[in-house]
């Protein structure tokens, strides 16, 4: 399934918050990359504040696609907008989306990047999730298989499993590193 894209941004994100209305199954790449399209269109059509990226390095997600960055920026004009990144590896994320790496400097105020305490050992689940029920989950990270939904007790689910794992993450991925 390809990213509806309409040329109107109102009517992209109303078009693709639709999808969400019933559950996207997500079946390889690029269901996967449609299906990372249609949460944020559902966040922002619902007017979420906080939309939550989690994954071990953002390898295989599309966040060097421009109509994705375009959209995310949209989202994050907003007032109040934050987007939180939870991996491990953010120099495999700088090195498999450099346009997505120079793209957040321009919004470091809105994003909050974290890697996971060191002794939690567990892989990351590949999620997205914003503050209400929108939630995306893989079942298999390659080829990616899994679900997007509007699903409030599953989207309430994931934030309990995961809420921990952010609170104890450190801060990560510094626009400029520091050195001596």
């Amino acid at each position: 399934m390809t990213p509806v894209q309409p040329t109107d941004p109102a009517l992209r994100h109303d078009a693709a918050a639709a999808v969400l209305a019933s559950p996207l199954a997500i079946d390889g790449h690029a269901g996967f990359a449609a299906a990372v399209h249609a949460t944020l269109a559902a966040a922002f059509a619902r007017e979420a504040r906080v939309l939550l990226w989690v994954d071990e390095d953002f390898g295989s997600w599309p966040l060097d696609d421009a109509a994705l960055l375009d959209a995310l920026g949209s989202w994050l004009r907003r007032p109040l907008r934050q987007l939180r990144l939870l991996a491990r590896d953010y120099d495999a994320l700088a090195r498999s989306h450099p346009r997505f790496a120079r793209w957040r400097a321009d919004w470091t105020h809105a994003i909050d990047a974290r890697r996971p305490d060191p002794a939690m050992r567990a892989p990351l689940p590949t999620l997205v999730l914003d503050d209400g029920p929108v939630l995306l989950r893989l079942a298999q990270r390659d080829p990616p298989r899994g679900l997007a939904a509007s699903d409030a007790q599953a989207a309430w689910q994931a934030r309990d499993d995961i809420g921990p794992v952010w609170e104890l993450a450190e801060p990560a991925w510094p626009l400029r590193p520091l050195g001596l």
